[in-house]
């Protein structure tokens, strides 16, 4: 009889991140209803309030990504923010040192709440390993007739 055993018989010491095509998922979805809430709260005339709740979206997504999927995540952000936080909605345009620093701001967003999530899951990896402490092997001027 064959019996299926998994190799990894211990706890994990990080935790694998999402795969790719769920991160961009959860952007695509979140940063359509984040645009939209914006909208309807304080309306288009206010990019700078949408950069900063998709920069949050984005640091909050690539805290559960990996380092490749930080470009994609940045990109669709991106697209919502300049095609419906803007006016004219649903028109996409490129001026080039605005939407050059939305970019930068959305990807540097993605790459550092990935950076820190693996930084903050290796130190706690590492405070997860323990070593073993060997007994203590007598020294010669150790036992009490060595004097």
């Amino acid at each position: 009889m064959i019996q299926w055993v998994s190799l990894g018989t211990g706890p994990r010491p990080v935790p694998q991140p999402v795969s790719t095509p769920l991160v961009w998922a959860a952007a695509f979805a979140g940063a359509m209803a984040l645009v939209a809430v914006l909208n309807a709260l304080v309306g288009t005339d206010r990019p700078g309030l949408a950069l900063t709740g998709l920069s949050l979206l984005s640091a909050l997504l690539g805290v559960y990504a990996r380092f490749t999927a930080a470009p994609g995540t940045a990109a669709l952000c991106w697209l919502f923010l300049n095609g419906f936080a803007i006016p004219p909605a649903g028109v996409l345009t490129w001026a080039n040192p605005r939407d050059t620093f939305w970019l930068v701001c959305l990807l540097t967003a993605a790459l550092a709440g990935t950076a820190l999530a693996r930084l903050l899951q290796a130190r706690a990896a590492y405070r997860r390993l323990t070593t073993s402490v060997l007994p203590r092997t007598p020294e010669p001027g150790d036992w009490p007739w060595d004097g």
